[in-house]
């Protein structure tokens, strides 16, 4: 739950840039703002990796006793070309 805090406390952070910079047009304030946009991205990106792993990492223990899905079959190749006959001087 720590990074949902960090999330939390930084949109928090956020509010006044951004009443700054829409409210005010405050230029420097828009430069805060697409910072902490960048911090979110990068901290929201984390959350879902970390999601992630914990569902697979709960879905494998669970799926531990039942079979592995089989594998697809390959692809029928494609069909040969067939070459023309050389031609004959």
């Amino acid at each position: 739950m720590s990074n949902y805090s960090q999330l939390k406390d930084l949109v928090l952070s956020l509010e006044s840039d951004f009443e700054k910079f829409y409210d005010k047009q405050n230029s420097a304030a828009g430069t805060r703002v697409r910072k902490g946009m960048q911090e979110l991205k990068n901290l929201a990106q984390t959350i879902r990796t970390e999601v992630q792993n914990a569902k697979n990492s709960a879905a494998g223990d669970a799926a531990g006793a039942a079979k592995a899905a089989p594998a697809k079959k390959a692809a029928a190749p494609a069909a040969a070309k067939k070459a023309a006959p050389a031609k004959k001087k």
